[in-house]
């Protein structure tokens, strides 16, 4: 995929962006960007899959509830100095697209980081506004419910799509857009990478 018309995108609206052929070249860029820093991670198949968190700590104190879970770790992440996690979609005008269940993602990434930082995949970009939110609702949404075996319609169902539901195990309860980087925060990147990562 060509990245080079979003990247103009995302670079004119404020975000530092960083290409990559691979998962594997992102992490390893991101394992040597820094060291003795505090680190906190939102809940991401594709921060899980790559192995984020331990290439991380290696040289960094990293939380994650994931991996320590509990108030604590995410008080913790939310107040570090660098913020790592994904998207649910970006579209190709440049909002970048999140959904949220308990609002640790959307929460943490406008705190007074000096780094937020959004791994993307390939399959996470549609063309347009619309397209971006139609696939966080109706592809990225379910397929966490669906890991988390929530009861709901989207994860029960056969179909994969949003049924807008008033479920208590709901996941979808809160929406963030970035159009440019939030004020608090002292660079937000986007790492865009040509493979499919994550939901």
């Amino acid at each position: 995929m060509r990245f080079d018309s979003l990247q103009e995108t995302l670079t004119r609206a404020g975000f530092s962006v960083h290409t990559f052929p691979t998962g594997q070249a992102a992490k390893d860029w991101l394992a040597a960007q820094w060291s003795g820093k505090t680190i906190g991670l939102g809940g991401s198949m594709t921060l899980e899959d790559l192995g984020l968190y331990e290439a991380l700590s290696q040289g960094n104190t990293v939380y994650w509830h994931w991996r320590t879970p509990g108030a604590a770790t995410l008080a913790q992440a939310a107040q570090a100095q660098v913020y790592l996690s994904s998207v649910n979609a970006v579209a190709e005008t440049g909002e970048l697209i999140n959904i949220d269940g308990t609002g640790n993602r959307i929460s943490a990434a406008t705190g007074a980081h000096e780094v937020v930082c959004y791994l993307v995949g390939r399959n996470k970009v549609a063309p347009t506004f619309d397209q971006a939110l139609w696939r966080a609702r109706n592809v990225a949404a379910p397929l966490n419910a669906r890991r988390l075996h929530r009861k709901t319609p989207c994860a029960q169902g056969e179909a994969l799509r949003c049924y807008d539901c008033k479920s208590p195990e709901r996941i979808c309860n809160g929406l963030s857009v970035l159009w440019q980087p939030l004020g608090g925060a002292g660079e937000t990147m986007v790492l865009l990478v040509d493979e499919d990562l994550g939901y």
